[in-house]
């Protein structure tokens, strides 16, 4: 199992992986887990995607994408405003410039790969590992994300538990949680599987 780590001034060059990547974000969040997402054309996309993010993928021997988040400072506009708009009126959610937003996190564990008798599959710890790698290359120090009561169960069985911030609430089908985790050396040492290998892009390396 490989990572990518692709900046917004890749988009262009990773146009095949990048569809990709919003292919299985149709499969996961409308197919399977049917939450509330606007598909076009077997793809999911929604307006944080204009924004020019950096995408983390996780990548299969056979050169499938299997795994993806979406990284945007969470001093610009963010899932968070929009999902937990409360959160921001109450002061509970704080932004600063070492804090990234991780969303629309997905991996497909059907995947014979990465099945190595662990509690969780590969795809996933090497989504968790890559993610707080890129954020510490960067200089982030937290990550906040809004997600749902499943992948709260998935971090703390990884050893990279969330901190919530707020109530769990319903939004459509699912029922949501915005949380806050470290972006430390402690926690990619706990998360990262023995298999782990990153290829953080050359143009992020440099930024």
């Amino acid at each position: 199992m490989q990572a990518l780590a692709i900046p917004s001034d890749a988009h262009d060059e990773y146009a095949d992986l990048l569809d990709s990547m919003h292919r299985l974000r149709a499969r996961i969040f409308k197919g399977r887990l049917g939450w509330n997402v606007a598909t076009q054309g077997g793809r999911e996309t929604d307006e944080f995607d204009t924004l020019r993010p950096t995408y983390i993928l996780a990548i299969s021997s056979a050169s499938e994408v299997v795994g993806c988040a979406r990284l945007l400072p969470a001093t610009g506009p963010n899932m968070i405003e929009a999902l937990f708009p409360d959160l921001v009126r109450s002061g509970t959610f704080k932004p600063h410039p070492a804090m990234i937003e991780s969303s629309r996190f997905c991996v497909d564990t059907s995947l014979d790969e990465g099945r190595a008798g662990g509690s969780l599959h590969d795809a996933t710890l090497t989504m968790f590992a890559t993610i707080i790698e890129w954020s510490m290359v960067n200089g982030y120090r937290q990550i906040v994300t809004g997600t749902d009561l499943r992948i709260e169960r998935i971090l703390n069985r990884a050893g990279w538990p969330m901190r919530r911030i707020g109530e769990p609430r319903r939004i459509g089908e699912t029922t949501a949680i915005a949380g806050m985790l470290p972006a430390d050396r402690a926690s990619f040492e706990r998360v990262r599987p023995p298999s782990y290998r990153s290829v953080l892009c050359p143009k992020l390396r440099a930024a």
